[in-house]
Parts: structure tokens; C-alpha cells; sequence
């Protein structure tokens, strides 16, 4: 039998749509042995909800490795879940990354890693939530005739990432609908620029003006119209000390970078600003994840 540990991620930070993303101390754990017959147990997030069958994305993405090495055979999988569903906390990026890890061990570690991460990209759509989730760190990521190519940091021991994380799912599917197909130069420039320097940020450990590179206009003011105080929760969170705010990937949670002193007022802000806009939700204080997938 393996276990493995998969971090949850945050995607975008603002300006790098589709590009930037680090891993997060919250962790949902995957057990996979070889099974007579397809078996998938859920316990934590999703347990009432989530498919235990063949279907079920974890599975999916196991199969989707064991095929690469040409085995044919059934699982058995027990995942425990902490990472919230369709939050913008990378759930399905875990399930995935998670779930290939976890059967690359099984059959002994035939699939190099980096055809797992192109894999897991595939499977996922986009890189952005993947790539952090399996190496851990700041990332940055793109696609590039068919293959990934990714760079990665460390981020500092002592930052934390403050998420509100509302009591409503929002799937990825549905906060794309709502991006415009097209977007000003100035929005394009605009968002490069503060991409640019968000990434020499973290780089250099430096969040001196970071408040400013977490800035975008090509999809949270769109998105926005999806999340009841949205717009309010980041505007707050900078005025009362925050480093930087940002939608986390698609939303609904919204995140700030804050040191460890600030960010409970925070995240009780967060909270309370959320629910003057009729909306529940909870706050999580987040260490920064340098490990990624890891077995146990």
C-alpha cells in the first residue's frame, strides 16, 4: 500500500492568470493498493458528495498512470480530505497530482516526473495548480508544445496566507464563462508588468510594494459579479495591513499575504465583511508549502 500527502494550492496572485501558483500548508492524504474490484472510500471534504467509483477524479488520474505502463488492474483508495471542493484552493489539482504520485509508486516508479506533471496538466487544463502541488513552492509554469516548463522557489518560513474561503462552491468551468475573450493592450500590459515584478518578488523574498503587483484586470473584476464582496474583502485587507490580496484561482476564497501577527485580525475581517454581503464563510491561516506531494 502507499500514502501520500498532496498540499492545496493557490493559483493566479492576482496578474499571473493561468501561470503563477504556490502550495499551501492544507493537505488532503491518499491511500492506493492493487484491489480485486474498483474501491474508493471518502472521509473529511466531499464525503457525502464525492463519486466512489471508477469516475472518481483520484482514480482517474491512477488509471491514467497505470495505463502510460500498460497495467490493466483495479485499486482500492482511501482519501482524506481537507482541502475545501471548488473553492479555489486547487482540489482537483491534489486529486490529481495526488492520485498519479501515488500510482507511480505502486508499480515501482516506471513514469519519469516530468511526464507526470505533463500528464497532470493535461488532465487538469492548465499547469498553474498542478506543477505547485506536486514540487511545492512559488511557481511559475506554462505549456509549450505540449510541454510544461516550470520554475520554482522557496518562500519564506515566516509568511502566511490568510484565506476566507466561503460556504459556496464555484467551479472552474463557470468563473471562465464569465472572462472576456478579448482584453484592452493597456489590461495586458498592465497585468505583464505586475507579473513580472510579483515573480522578482518572491525571487529576491523582498514583498516591498507587493500590495501593488497583486493588482488585475484581466479576471477578478470579472469575476467579482460571482462573489458577493469580493472587491470589498481585498480593498480591506490592504488598508489594515495585508502584504497583498488576490482571488485564489477561480474564488470564491479570497487570500492575503500577511506575517503571522496580523493575520488573525485578518482573517476575522475577511469574515465579517463576507457575511455584511449575506455570504458565510470561514478563514484558514496557511503556512507556505516547500515539499509538494511527498509519500509517507
Amino acid at each position: 500500500m502507499v500514502r501520500v500527502r498532496v498540499p492545496a494550492t493557490t493559483a493566479n496572485f492576482g496578474p499571473g492568470f493561468d501561470c503563477i501558483g504556490a502550495a499551501l500548508g492544507l493537505y488532503n492524504y491518499i491511500e492506493m493498493e492493487f484491489w480485486p474490484r474498483p474501491v474508493v472510500e471518502v472521509i473529511g471534504e466531499g464525503q457525502g458528495e464525492l463519486i466512489r467509483d471508477e469516475s472518481n477524479l483520484v482514480y482517474r488520474a491512477a488509471t491514467r498512470v497505470l495505463s502510460e505502463a500498460g497495467v490493466n488492474k483495479a485499486l482500492r483508495i482511501k482519501l482524506e480530505n481537507n482541502i475545501p471542493l471548488a473553492r479555489g484552493l486547487g482540489s482537483s489539482a491534489a486529486c490529481i497530482a495526488g492520485g498519479m504520485m501515488a500510482a507511480n509508486r505502486l508499480l515501482g516508479g516506471p513514469v519519469p516526473f516530468d511526464r507526470i506533471i505533463n500528464l497532470a496538466t493535461e488532465m487538469e487544463g492548465h499547469p498553474d495548480n498542478v506543477v505547485p502541488a506536486l514540487i511545492g513552492g512559488f511557481s511559475i509554469s506554462i505549456l509549450h508544445e505540449g510541454k510544461v516548463i516550470y520554475r520554482s522557489f522557496p518562500m519564506p518560513d515566516n509568511l502566511r496566507f490568510v484565506a476566507a474561503i466561503p460556504r459556496f462552491h464555484l467551479e472552474t468551468v463557470k468563473a471562465r464563462k464569465v472572462l472576456p475573450r478579448e482584453v484592452p493592450l493597456s489590461d495586458a500590459v498592465f497585468n505583464l508588468s505586475r507579473s513580472a515584478l510579483m515573480v522578482a518578488a518572491f525571487c529576491r523574498g523582498d514583498f516591498t510594494d507587493i500590495e501593488v503587483f497583486c493588482q488585475d484586470k484581466l479576471h477578478q473584476p470579472y469575476r467579482s459579479q460571482l462573489i458577493p464582496g469580493m472587491e470589498k474583502v481585498i480593498k480591506m485587507a490592504t488598508q489594515k495591513g495585508a502584504l497583498g490580496c488576490f482571488l485564489s484561482g477561480a474564488g470564491p476564497a479570497v487570500i492575503c499575504l500577511a506575517y503571522e501577527k496580523q493575520a488573525p485580525i485578518l482573517g476575522e475581517s475577511m469574515v465579517e465583511i463576507f457575511l455584511d454581503e449575506g455570504i458565510e464563510s470561514e478563514y484558514k491561516i496557511l503556512t507556505p508549502d516547500g515539499e509538494g506531494t511527498i509519500f509517507l
